[in-house]
């Protein structure tokens, strides 16, 4: 395609990549060079033939993906937040109360969405590092038995986390709880069993494990809910997931306009899934590539936050090294064009953040914990 004005592509450019960098952050994350490919496309008519092939495509997919057959997976154009305020807008009556389970700074988020949105919040809070465990859910429960919903933060970016979501999840289905689960950072790096484990709402965001740009959210959604909703009557109208559904069944697309090219992305994706063996040999990458970096870590005779045998698929978080602050270890390795993530929250500058999600390859690894280590030794020395 001929450029009229190629000086305005450098000048952004300029803007976004003043320098080469490669990303290990929490998201968004570095895509998949097939993703930007696809997306390159010409944009086309949200309500034509082929975007409605498209998304069928691309629902019918990642339902495989997720084992939701039973469940509806729909699309919208967010980010995964909005899937967690529909899930308490079309779910739980105004006044209703949820029990929120919080292992970090996401948990205490849905908290705040519970609460934002007229309803109540018991919250189950565990100590930064720690998972929530099946008998401490049951016991929440046990005292808390006029909920109407359990949350459940899968995966936590902020401590580096990942909860025992198929145990837990019995756990609530057996005291009779709607599931809402935050899967943002584990969604397509972890298995997830829709269906089989009885999840009520399950949603993520492109620009994490799928390695999309941000744009985009999924969920799928059980019928348990749908029938909630027709019971709540503040839905709100932009996340109203009867009205998501209806327009997935009459045309198989959204009610507002969707990220055309940000849904061609996700697609790209299930089919590189497709061609790497299947999901099990894509979340085998994940599971590996993690495993190394947390090998590495400890090789450089650092200490991982989270509690042995919980450690997230998609992101590790390291305490920082005594005497050392998170924000210079993050600033160094920028300068040398790598960019991680800081510590989140009340642990900003006591960890850093090495997230392992998007386009990553084994040479982008070992080179970053060769700057690393460089930039451990030189501000040590300091």
């Amino acid at each position: 395609m001929k450029l009229d004005y190629p000086e305005v592509v450098d000048e952004v450019l300029k803007l976004m990549w003043p320098r080469k960098m490669k990303l290990f952050t929490a998201g968004p994350v570095a895509c998949f060079p097939e993703v930007l490919e696809v997306m390159r496309s010409q944009m086309f008519s949200h309500r034509s033939p082929e975007y409605s092939a498209l998304h069928k495509d691309t629902v019918l997919r990642l339902a495989e993906f997720l084992n939701a057959k039973k469940a509806t997976v729909l699309l919208a154009p967010c980010s995964g937040t909005g899937f967690m305020e529909a899930s308490i807008r079309n779910a739980v009556k105004l006044g209703g109360k949820v029990l929120v389970t919080s292992i970090g700074a996401f948990g205490d988020r849905y908290a705040e969405v519970v609460e934002s949105n007229g309803r109540k919040a018991a919250v189950l809070r565990k100590p930064l590092g720690e998972p929530v465990l099946p008998e401490e859910l049951d016991e929440a429960l046990r005292k808390n038995s006029d909920v109407e919903a359990v949350t459940i933060t899968h995966n936590e970016t902020s401590t580096g986390v990942i909860n025992p979501l198929r145990e837990l999840a019995k756990v609530a289905k057996e005291r009779g709880k709607l599931v809402f689960v935050d899967a943002v950072s584990s969604m397509g790096a972890i298995d997830i069993r829709v269906d089989e484990w009885c999840l009520d709402i399950v949603f993520s965001s492109s620009q994490k494990a799928f390695g999309v740009p941000p744009g985009l959210a999924m969920a799928a959604v059980s019928e348990e809910v749908f029938e909630k909703a027709k019971d709540v009557s503040d839905r709100g109208w932009y996340f109203d997931l009867i009205a998501l559904r209806e327009d997935l069944v009459k045309g198989w697309s959204t009610p507002s306009t969707p990220p055309i090219p940000q849904v061609a992305g996700l697609n790209a994706v299930l089919r590189i899934v497709e061609r790497m063996g299947g999901k099990n040999s894509w979340l085998k990458m994940y599971e590996k590539r993690a495993e190394k970096i947390r090998i590495k870590v400890i090789e450089l005779g650092l200490e991982l936050f989270a509690k042995p045998g919980f450690y997230s698929p998609t992101i590790t978080v390291v305490r920082t090294p005594m005497g050392l602050r998170s924000s210079d270890i993050y600033r160094s390795l920028r300068e040398r064009g790598f960019e991680i993530a800081m510590g989140y929250g009340p642990i900003k500058e006591a960890t850093f953040r090495i997230g392992h999600m998007g386009y990553i390859t084994d040479q982008d690894i070992d080179d970053l914990f060769k700057e690393l280590s460089d930039v451990l030794r030189n501000l040590k020395s300091r």
